[in-house]
């Protein structure tokens, strides 16, 4: 017999809470709901604020998507061909600032890169997503501009991680990783690499 899972969000009146706590609340049912079913897509509460609304999550991406090249040290060389590696798991964190959801205080969603021993991790080799540097696994995504929900950028993730989603062209709005742009444009796209899933 098939049953209803309960949403954990489900305990909290929206009419006792402020209006950052509703709004918070109202990403947390909104993420529950949506996520519910989903087996590639799964969801923790990282962090809770002293009402117990989340202020951070983790999100796993049970997909298979590209997580660096061959020859990376060689990288769009001529004559060097940077063939995909893949891997399939994915951890996403998503916070949100103490001011969140003005217009100034976007979430912040960026992967792993490391294990909690600081092992590496794979990352997602992806033009909007950050690969190389210091902010490695930042995520751009432009949510603040569009006004969407926390719901929504999940999804555009994944969508991200599938490759139905990239901008690759050096314009506006520029891609958040030009060393991943430019293998795409060079080698991902001509020699159809980054069409795995079609």
């Amino acid at each position: 017999m098939w049953q209803m899972k309960v949403m954990e969000s489900h305990q909290f009146d929206p009419k006792q809470l402020t209006g950052r706590n509703r709004r918070l609340l109202y990403e947390w049912r909104q993420l529950e709901k949506g996520l519910d079913g989903h087996r590639d897509i799964t969801l923790t509460v990282n962090r809770r604020n002293s009402e117990g609304l989340p202020t951070s999550y983790l999100v796993d991406y049970h997909l298979r998507s590209i997580c660096g090249v061959e020859h990376v040290a060689e990288l769009n060389e001529s004559g060097v061909e940077n063939k995909p590696l893949f891997a399939t798991g994915f951890k996403m964190m998503i916070d949100l600032p103490v001011n969140y959801p003005c217009v100034d205080a976007p979430p912040s969603l960026y992967f792993l890169t490391t294990d909690t021993t600081g092992e590496p991790i794979p990352h997602p080799w992806h033009p909007n997503i950050r690969y190389f540097g210091d902010f490695a696994g930042r995520v751009c995504i432009n949510m603040a501009d569009t006004y969407t929900d926390l719901l929504w950028g999940v999804e555009r993730v994944a969508s991200y991680l599938r490759y139905d989603t990239y901008h690759a062209m050096m314009e506006s709005p520029y891609p958040e990783d030009l060393k991943v742009a430019a293998w795409v444009m060079r080698q991902g796209e001509p020699k159809e690499w980054i069409y795995f899933e079609q």
